[in-house]
């Protein structure tokens, strides 16, 4: 019996457009897509593509720093992921990775070295992002994440809180994520 194409998408954050990833994964029988950082697995998505998948399937990946920016992590995927005996395909690298097979040295040291420069530039960004607020901040020009609600917003979610709602509704209403829901009941 033939395994189900099954496609992985990620980008950093909800904002972020996913159409290019799509675009070369539009011949998948099923799409998992993150909108969250791949700086470890804990991503609802893959967990549900990793619960998911089943033997004889074929996971496409249209880069590998989509799947892990994190070279331990991309490693223990890919074995997992072939421990299921699933295939899976790095679009842009040009690498598969089949299970019950002996991939040749070469793949795995491309894998290797292409999850240590996913890693490396990660780092990089998160370095020139905190020389950029420190040097924003040394300036006076850094004030700290703007608020996503007004006061009167804060008033009403409070009070919905303290009403009983729960705070993954009153997330949704005001379109916010729970953390800064609770943010903002520690304001009180």
């Amino acid at each position: 019996m033939k395994g189900q194409i099954v496609g992985y998408v990620r980008v950093s954050a909800i904002d972020q457009n996913v159409e290019r990833q799509l675009e070369q994964l539009q011949h998948c029988d099923e799409l998992f897509i993150d909108k969250v950082s791949g700086k470890d697995v804990d991503r609802p998505k893959l967990q549900e593509m990793m619960r998911h998948i089943r033997r004889d399937d074929i996971i496409e990946v249209t880069s590998i720093d989509r799947l892990a920016r994190n070279n331990i992590d991309l490693q223990n995927l890919v074995k997992e992921i072939n421990g299921k005996g699933v295939v899976i395909k790095f679009l842009k690298e040009g690498l598969t990775f089949s299970p019950n097979t002996n991939d040749n040295a070469i793949s795995k040291m491309m894998l290797t070295m292409l999850a240590a420069i996913s890693e490396f530039e990660r780092e990089l960004i998160r370095e020139r992002q905190r020389e950029g607020i420190a040097l924003a901040k040394a300036k006076g020009k850094y004030k700290g994440r703007s608020l996503k609600l007004t006061p009167e917003q804060v008033e009403q979610l409070q009070q919905r809180i303290a009403a009983g709602e729960s705070k993954t509704s009153v997330a949704k209403a005001f379109g916010i994520t729970r953390m800064t829901v609770y943010s903002y009941i520690k304001s009180v």
